[in-house]
């Protein structure tokens, strides 16, 4: 499977970002054998291997790196389905999101004064 149009475009970015400030990694980005379409192969078949519903974007960053970084990886067969990102790439449109305004009120508890002796109101201690 080729992954969602915007998901691809999410991976291509940071790798270029990554590329730009790692020069090995440059190199490993431009192997002949590598592609982004095998590289999103790989991601959606170790995602659906671990069992997992969700990931942290770093974690699926590092699955690219790593498909980048190895010369011999089973990358698995490709998989139909539609992947969900929590993030844009800078060609998509953004959709406004309404904020609910948070209300930030103090609340005042009264505490029922209880009889009780402080270690500071015994004399000589």
């Amino acid at each position: 499977m080729k992954g969602t149009d915007n998901f691809k475009k999410v991976i291509q970015k940071q790798l270029f970002i990554i590329a730009g400030k790692d020069e090995l990694f440059a190199k490993s980005l431009l192997k002949e054998n590598k592609n982004i379409d095998d590289c999103i192969t790989y991601i959606l078949n170790q995602v659906k291997e671990s069992g997992c519903n969700g990931f942290a974007d770093d974690e699926i960053f590092n699955m690219a790196i790593h498909y980048y970084d190895e010369e011999n990886i089973n990358i698995g067969k490709p998989i139909s389905g539609q992947v969900v990102v929590n993030q844009t790439s800078s060609n998509s449109k953004k959709i406004p999101v309404q904020e609910k305004p948070l209300e930030n009120k103090a609340k005042v508890v009264k505490m029922n004064q209880v009889n009780q002796i402080s270690i500071f109101d015994i004399p000589g201690v």
